[in-house]
């Protein structure tokens, strides 16, 4: 037995073994990427250097014997450096997305490309596990979500992005039907007690990943029913209550347990939940209608978007008159347009101060407010309410022209000189902005908006124990959002909660992405339209708050999600590179290099898929054929950067002696070789 040294562990080893295989018999990591115990050492890709005693180099600790009482380091800032320098010289050939930009435009980061595939396969509960890990209320959000990934997708390169958002709701609509709808399992009673206030996007998301956790949950709500926002900002036409019901007795079906009608700082104080809970997380929402700065806007017959909405939503009685005036350009400006036209308005005027192509409403919302009836004037701002017998009856309005952009990338508008009209209105609603109500949570440090303020990395707040999200911390902003808030801070809860320090590793892995793509990469793709989605006409909507939306057929739902291009990587989940990268942060574009291009060297029927684009010339695929499979049916061919691995004389492998054993797809380290899943998902 031979005596050495490996950051600082006096170990013991057999002659003959090689720094390498001494750390691994003692659990000690040194990276490698072209190491495989069953063949020769290859030492190409250069991570497993590390520092011996005596020795002005670095060693290669695959190819380097140990030697009598050797001290070895194998994590020093030299080293590391060099493990980065490695790293930068491999991602500047390295072609191809870690995940599709999809799943990267997700503030949650789901798993699009995953579950869109399965529903290709009609595999709608494992859609919905998958979809579960991120978001704990697909069928809600999934009808109210902006779809960032849609905008993201690169299907619309070719010709229209995939619907996400609709196939999301339709896999989670047919699990909720089901007799036994998914229920996450729940790890063991941590014995932990954690208190939710609000029962929002984010207070729901908190509440089921830390019940998923094991920890005993209560959420606490100022209101009559749970949704926050979802319930009393979203109307009923757009998400319907039932639906939203549904998901959340899911959630108390995981042991969760929910108090409404409490507010925070009346029905109870945010000290007696400290006394009574080992932490607290604060969802308190944006609920505050943000004001006109218009003469008159405190008269009766004006009111805030939100405030309009959630009176609806409560079923308190709600007289507008016959014209009302709705004063914005979002999505709560066309909910409450809309409302208010099915609430009997005779005449409903939606007034902007930018032009339509400045709206940021989602264009189906503008569109189908124009097919109700919705009247839309552009270019106007309120000056002043006009009042009749002391109520509002009419807007004095600054006609305006657009300026240069703002920092939006809008252009700003810009009042017009002495052009000015009235426009007269029963009922005048402002949707222009919401903003954070702090009051009730004393003692929590306020940004300078009246947000709380938190850590970025943690949401931690300056209460040791609390924790905040959602529309509370950020502002307005939309529900996946808040979703993606609550997860995060669950994670960090749980972290407080089990006493380890720092903040949780919740930060994504390392991704390499696609950004110069243009249509003429995908023009090989033939066209496929985009499924349009069932929905009722205007005649049948107008007048009722009915689901607008009637959902895909299962035929509908498989037809759209097999227009998935796939653009993520099947071997991301197992990828050793973005592994090393996520911890030694390279700079992938800081040696620039012409790349591989992207595609696949086998036929579409082949059970294996090879992407030289993602090879980094480990020949691990070479090696393993030969001196284990015995076939040689890989070979390296080119010279220098032109290098690829590719089988013998070119042919594609389903004509070389490959018996598809799979073993070089098992020790590939990226994505370069795997095996060819025709549902999609990543193996």
């Amino acid at each position: 037995m031979i005596n050495i040294i490996i950051n600082g562990q006096n170990l013991k080893a057999e002659k003959g073994q090689t720094i390498l295989e001494v750390a691994r018999a003692n659990n000690i990591d040194i990276p490698t990427l072209c190491y495989d115990e069953r063949v020769k050492t290859y030492g190409g890709c250069g991570l497993c250097l590390v520092e011996v005693a005596g020795n002005s180099k670095l060693l290669r600790a695959c190819a380097t014997e140990i030697s009598p009482e050797m001290i070895i380091n194998t994590d020093t800032p030299r080293i590391r450096a060099s493990r980065k320098m490695t790293l930068e010289f491999l991602l500047s050939d390295h072609t191809g997305d870690c995940t599709g930009p999809c799943q990267n435009a997700c503030p949650a980061h789901t798993d699009v490309q995953g579950y869109v595939n399965f529903i290709a396969n009609r595999q709608y509960r494992d859609a919905v596990i998958l979809i579960k890990e991120k978001i704990p209320l697909p069928a809600s959000i999934g009808r109210v979500c902006p779809h960032p990934c849609e905008s993201a997708c690169r299907r619309q390169l070719v010709e229209s992005p995939i619907s996400i958002a609709s196939l999301k709701y339709m896999a989670a609509d047919i699990d909720l039907a089901d007799k036994e709808p998914f229920m996450p399992e729940i790890k063991p009673a941590s014995g932990k007690k954690v208190a939710i206030v609000g029962a929002g996007p984010a207070g729901l998301a908190a509440a089921y990943y830390l019940a998923v956790e094991g920890h005993q949950v209560k959420v606490y709500d100022a209101m009559p029913q749970g949704g926050g926002m979802l319930r009393y900002g979203i109307p009923e036409y757009r998400l319907p209550k039932a639906i939203l019901d549904q998901e959340i007795n899911l959630i108390a079906k995981m042991g969760v347990e929910f108090a409404y009608n409490t507010r925070i700082g009346k029905d109870i104080s945010l000290e007696q939940l400290l006394n009574e809970y080992n932490s607290v997380f604060l969802g308190i929402g944006a609920w505050t209608s943000s004001e006109m700065r218009a003469k008159g806007e405190d008269l009766p017959g004006v009111i805030g978007g939100i405030d309009f909405l959630r009176e609806v939503a409560l079923g308190e009685e709600v007289n507008l008159g016959q014209t009302v005036a709705i004063v914005g350009g979002g999505n709560t400006a066309m909910d409450a347009a809309r409302t208010a036209l099915r609430l009997g308005a005779e005449r409903v005027m939606v007034l902007y101060r930018r032009t339509r192509a400045e709206m940021p409403a989602e264009e189906i919302e503008i569109k189908e407010a124009e097919e109700e009836g919705i009247e839309f004037r552009f270019l106007v701002a309120p000056l002043e309410i006009l009042s009749q017998e002391g109520k509002a009856s009419a807007l004095r309005l600054q006609k305006m022209e657009l300026g240069e952009p703002d920092d939006s990338g809008r252009r700003s508008p810009v009042p017009i000189p002495g052009a000015e009209e009235i426009v007269a209105a029963d009922t005048i609603i402002s949707a222009i902005g919401q903003k954070v109500d702090p009051e009730g949570i004393s003692g929590v440090t306020l940004s300078k908006w009246g947000s709380v303020e938190v850590d970025e990395d943690t949401l931690a707040t300056n209460i040791p124990g609390v924790f905040a999200g959602g529309d509370g911390v950020t502002g307005p902003q939309i529900a996946i959002d808040a979703i993606a808030q609550g997860g995060k801070a669950a994670r960090s809860i749980n972290a407080w909660l089990k006493g380890e320090v720092g903040a949780p590793n919740y930060k994504d892995k390392y991704r390499v992405e696609r950004k110069e793509l243009t249509a003429a990469d995908f023009s090989d793709y033939s066209k496929i339209d985009r499924v349009t989605m069932p929905h009722l006409t205007p005649e049948e909507r107008r007048s009722n708050f009915r689901e607008v939306n009637l959902g895909y057929t299962e035929a509908q739902a498989t037809a759209e999600a097999g227009r998935c291009l796939e653009c993520g990587c099947k071997g991301f989940y197992k990828c050793k590179l973005v592994e090393y990268a996520g911890e030694y942060q390279p700079n992938a574009n800081r040696l620039a290099g012409e790349k591989h291009p992207l595609g696949d060297l086998c036929q579409q029927d082949s059970l294996i898929i090879q992407e030289p684009g993602k090879c980094i010339l480990c020949s691990l695929c070479v090696r393993v054929c030969d001196e284990v499979v015995g076939l040689n049916v890989f070979g390296q061919v080119n010279r220098g950067f032109e290098t690829l691995i590719q089988p013998e004389f070119g042919l594609p492998l389903e004509l070389t002696d490959c018996n598809l054993c799979g073993e070089c797809v098992a020790v590939c380290p990226t994505g370069a070789l795997v095996k060819r899943n025709h549902i999609g998902v990543p193996l």
